[in-house]
């Protein structure tokens, strides 16, 4: 099944594989496009009832049940739910895992590369095979330059709010970083699809945070 889908999507590019994998994850940035949209506007409803939020968790702070009754009925009054937010994250789980299995695959890849770097290879593998000083190692930094520099961008997005414990606060700025950890240890086709979809969901957000929603 790998093979045939891999096939598939590098016949669709024209032969590139590692066009390929821009393709489909612009393909998959794409489905995902309208629950991105409401997870933004989600997070727009929840700035804007943050007082209300915080004086219902101080008046429920002693019965759950009633403070989380409260918080639904608040974001259903604006047309939204508390847990809009983590829809997009879900849904791409699916898409992330099948990247791997192909990244990963002994043969799906077997003979593609991108500028001479082997797309179903480690860094570590590529520098084994072709040494520290090569045009494929070359590749290969390139890309985890671009998915660190893709990263910085997305960490200055992340909005700290008074309410959030001081462990999250120092936690959440360096959670984009998880993708550069990412690129180091899988295949190059793995780190081409986290540089395009991170850099996918930056401009998105850029976008989204600028439009009323």
């Amino acid at each position: 099944m790998i093979d045939s889908l891999v096939t598939f999507v590098i016949t669709v590019s024209g032969g590139h594989a590692a066009l390929g994998v821009v393709l489909f994850t612009l393909a998959v940035r794409l489905l995902l496009l309208p629950l991105n949209v409401r997870q933004a506007r989600t997070a727009k409803i929840k700035e804007r009832l943050a007082p209300r939020l915080r004086a219902l968790q101080k008046r429920h702070q002693r019965n759950p049940e009633r403070l989380a009754k409260e918080v639904s009925a608040l974001y259903a009054k604006e047309g939204s739910s508390p847990f809009a937010g983590i829809m997009p994250m879900l849904a791409q789980l699916p898409f992330m895992w099948l990247m791997y299995r192909v990244a990963t695959h002994p043969t799906a890849l077997a003979g593609h590369d991108l500028f001479g770097a082997p797309l179903g290879q480690q860094v570590a593998g590529v520098i084994a095979n072709y040494g520290l000083v090569s045009t494929p190692v070359l590749v290969f930094f390139l890309v985890i330059v671009l998915v660190a520099a893709v990263a910085w961008f997305s960490a200055r997005q992340i909005k700290i709010t008074e309410e959030q414990p001081e462990l999250m606060k120092k936690i959440m700025p360096l959670l984009p970083y998880g993708s550069v950890l990412a690129a180091l240890v899988l295949p190059l086709a793995a780190g081409i699809y986290l540089l395009v979809s991170t850099a996918w969901a930056v401009s998105e957000r850029a976008v989204l945070a600028s439009r009323p929603l």
